[in-house]
């Protein structure tokens, strides 16, 4: 009985030919970095594959890079003839006897950071997750700020410490004052927390002092992926007046070994929340078509426990209207700039996408299916975030997983 081919990857396959995102991998037997497409339970080496197929000498070198920077810089017409490409020889016949031998079993692999970041932006996107802090640290008052309906409030982060899944996560250190105590402190973060979220990917830059209207922002974002803004809230609680996040955020950034393309998400399209405020022109996106929203559904693991299941279809902002204000001020893009959608949270307690919101601030700690219980992380706690969304023909496609386990303070 002949083996099976894996080109032969059923239709319904989360990483199927209507998704093929990119990530950046190596083996054991060959170190080297090397541009890589999920297919299956396998790993296309895209470079080893655009020479084995004779394919023209600049998508050959940008698809042998070893991150994904150069097709990122290309831009879309650039990335719409890879994916076209990617797809061929991934289900013409003809090619068969080419590309098996580029295919790599996933499990051989080891991933790697797919691209190199330029710029981190997080933003604060979700309704819901907003609202539910602002009850939790303002009760009694109007929940959300008198802003937070008006433009999609962000920080910008540290680009070096943002590091691939299955990266450890080492338990940060700072200054952390409770109420009640009459000076600051230094030391471990006791509140370690999680934040679920989606990644926007940007490929083509813009030059310093010009707009990105939001009609051009699939020309400008490549992809997506998931990222586990860790968040230190003790930390972030002390030193976040007036200028919010810096050391209770800085310290890791987890992402998702694999960025699937824009273009494969073209099923996911669906219309944003209804909004009671109207917004700013450069941020009317209420005659989009197709719209900007993404219906996207996460899972939060906590040692292997589900315990949330937050709806990216919820989030108030859409990833249009984040980079439209981003740039606004005449802020550039560069390529490889990553930009975060901040904690997705839907409206029933179990799609809430952080710790502080699922324990309410830890005064309802969340039992475990294993009898233990947990307000925030503790040191050995593994969490996994992954995602899928709608694919061609009814299917669904996968976004992967991003991981990150807690080490002690050091």
């Amino acid at each position: 009985m002949s083996a099976v081919s894996p080109l032969a990857v059923p239709p319904d396959a989360l990483f199927g030919v209507g998704n093929l995102p990119y990530g950046v991998f190596s083996t054991a037997a060959d170190p080297r970095r090397r541009l890589g497409v999920a297919y299956g339970d396998h790993v296309l080496d895209a470079g080893a594959a655009a020479r084995a197929t004779g394919a023209p000498g600049g998508l050959a070198g940008l698809l042998g890079a070893p991150s994904l920077n150069p097709l990122l810089a290309a831009g879309r017409p650039t990335w719409r003839r890879a994916r076209a490409a990617l797809t061929e020889w991934l289900t013409a016949e003809q090619h068969r006897a080419a590309v098996e031998p580029c295919l790599v079993p996933l499990a051989d692999t080891t991933s790697h950071l797919p691209f190199e970041v330029a710029d981190y932006v997080d933003f604060y996107a979700s309704e819901h997750h907003a609202a539910n802090l602002g009850r939790i640290f303002r009760p009694g008052a109007e929940p959300l700020t008198p802003n937070w309906k008006h433009l999609p409030i962000g920080y910008h982060g540290r680009a070096g410490t943002i590091v691939v899944s299955g990266t450890p996560v080492v338990r940060p250190c700072g200054q952390r004052k409770a109420p009640g105590d009459p000076a600051p402190v230094h030391g471990p973060s006791g509140r370690l927390d999680i934040e679920a979220e989606v990644g926007f990917v940007v490929g083509t830059p813009s030059p310093l002092g010009s707009r990105v209207a939001l009609t051009d922002a699939d020309d400008h974002v490549f992809g997506v992926c998931l990222v586990n803004d860790w968040s230190a809230r003790d930390l972030q609680a002390w030193e976040y007046v007036p200028l919010g996040p810096f050391l209770g955020k800085s310290f890791a950034t987890s992402v998702s070994p694999w960025v699937v393309p824009l273009d494969a998400l073209a099923y996911a399209r669906t219309q944003p929340p209804a909004r009671d405020t109207a917004p700013l022109p450069y941020l009317d996106d209420r005659a989009a078509r197709p719209p900007y929203g993404l219906d996207i559904t996460l899972e939060v693991r906590l040692d292997g426990h589900l315990i949330a299941r937050p709806p990216f279809a919820a989030m108030y902002w859409t990833y249009a209207q984040m980079l439209a204000h981003l740039t606004v001020n005449g802020a550039s893009l560069r390529t490889g700039d990553l930009y975060a959608s901040g904690t997705v949270s839907g409206p029933a307690p179990d799609s809430r996408g952080a710790l502080i919101e699922l324990t309410w601030n830890g005064e309802q700690p969340l039992a475990l299916p294993d009898g233990t219980r947990r307000t925030f992380l503790e040191d050995g706690d593994e969490v996994v975030i992954s995602a899928t969304a709608p694919g061609p023909d009814g299917t669904r496609i996968g976004l992967g997983a991003v991981a990150g386990r807690i080490e002690p303070a050091r």
